[in-house]
């Protein structure tokens, strides 16, 4: 395969900055997956999996937040509020965000607040999936 550029930006810091082979990325029509040479595109991120192999290294996993990819002139820009590798993630603190966030879908709120608890949920979800994945393919 021929490599291309990724830059995976987090909020707050670079997530991933190099060549790879391809990458996957969670869109709100399924996961795009992009190669050299792919058509410009922009597109919406949901929570979810993202998938990157670098050149000469294996498939990584990484836990996303909502955001944006952008696949121009060969490259990929991939900006989203959180990234985290499955061992950065603390089953702990997973597990309280996800009982915070059911305790306060069943308050009774405002529409606003639902839904970001319910985004909370969904985030706090994921990341305990993608946690999953780590621990069974060791």
């Amino acid at each position: 395969m021929e490599p291309f550029q990724v830059n995976i930006l987090e909020t707050d810091a670079p997530f991933f900055e190099g060549k790879c082979d391809s990458l996957i990325v969670p869109t709100l029509d399924g996961a795009l997956g992009i190669l050299a040479h792919h058509s410009n595109v922009i597109a919406a991120i949901i929570p979810g999996s993202l998938y990157y192999k670098p050149v000469d290294g294996e498939m990584q996993e990484a836990a996303v937040s909502e955001g944006l990819v952008e696949v121009e002139n060969g490259r990929a820009l991939v900006l989203v509020n959180t990234a985290e590798r499955p061992e950065e993630i603390d089953d702990n603190r997973v597990r309280r965000a996800i009982e915070e966030a059911e305790d306060a879908l069943l308050r009774k709120s405002s529409i606003q607040e639902y839904r970001m608890a319910e985004a909370n949920l969904n985030r706090a979800l994921n990341r305990l999936r993608v946690k999953g994945h780590s621990t069974q393919r060791k």
